[in-house]
């Protein structure tokens, strides 16, 4: 890394329980890559001061987590259409002060279906009805999934979410028995309360054909660890993050890393 100067450009990232991934991920790009860039990961109580201050300081970018990606889209002077359809932002470009907001989410989980090869026909079963999870029903909608249900307990947001994508909402998942079961919670997620559970019973786990989880730390979740066990493809969360951290990195620098340095920058970024 370069030593920071007076020149050093800044890109942070805004969330509620910061992680390091991104920091590492970044940081080891732009040494590697020689740019004059640094990375900070940050968390507020007051996120259009945050945002202000993205502006008046002159930060070039900014990631955007949980639970700050849809109460940011105020904040900002310009919507991409990344995260205009989905009215979720999780990065934030700014180019003289002018701030425009992206949905590399979306980007990442629209790729990863393609690399996976997941067949559109799968019936599917999502988890959540936050932010992230508007990306990934979206993607999966805009991939041409018309066969999904919504599981989320809150009830106004799991329907809008189902309504606005053409998918079924529940509360539960109940006796449903879909071939990928994708989830988009907190559930597994270390650090928080429910770290050791699964996000989906067990026997929906046994009898679907894919397990796709984007809680990225850590990278093997309960449901993932079971699902390998069982014997099925996964998608995890390290696959999201590292794709979106990447065309977060893009936008940010201009700079398209090879496949050999975005290899070695995830693997750094896991520690």
């Amino acid at each position: 890394m370069l030593t920071p100067n007076r020149d050093t450009v800044l890109c942070m990232s805004l969330a509620g329980r910061p992680g390091t991934f991104g920091v590492r991920f970044h940081n080891y790009l732009y040494g590697q890559l020689q740019l004059n860039f640094y990375y900070k990961a940050c968390t507020t109580k007051d996120l259009p001061a945050a945002i202000g201050g993205l502006r008046a300081l002159g930060v070039r970018g900014c990631g955007v987590s949980m639970p700050f990606k849809e109460d940011c889209i105020a904040l900002v002077d310009e919507m991409d259409a990344s995260a205009a359809a989905i009215e979720s932002v999780n990065t934030i470009v700014n180019t003289d002060g002018h701030l425009k907001a992206y949905n590399t989410d979306y980007m990442a989980i629209r790729q990863l279906l393609d690399q996976h090869a997941v067949d559109p026909q799968t019936r599917f079963a999502l988890r959540g009805s936050g932010g992230m999870a508007k990306a990934v029903a979206s993607a999966l909608r805009d991939a041409g999934f018309a066969h999904g249900l919504i599981i989320a307990r809150n009830q106004g947001a799991g329907q809008k979410l189902a309504q606005a994508c053409g998918y079924r909402w529940a509360s539960e998942l109940g006796d449903e028995r879909p071939q990928m079961l994708v989830n988009v919670t907190p559930i597994g997620m270390s650090g928080g309360p429910q770290v050791d559970d699964l996000a989906f019973e067990r026997g929906a786990i046994e009898t679907a054909d894919r397990v796709f989880d984007v809680v990225a730390l850590p990278a093997q979740t309960p449901m993932i660890k079971l699902a390998q066990h069982l014997g099925k493809p996964v998608i995890t969360g390290l696959e999201v993050i590292a794709i979106q951290a990447l065309e977060q990195f893009v936008l940010y620098t201009g700079v398209r890393p090879t496949d050999a340095q975005i290899q070695a920058a995830t693997e750094y970024a896991r520690g």
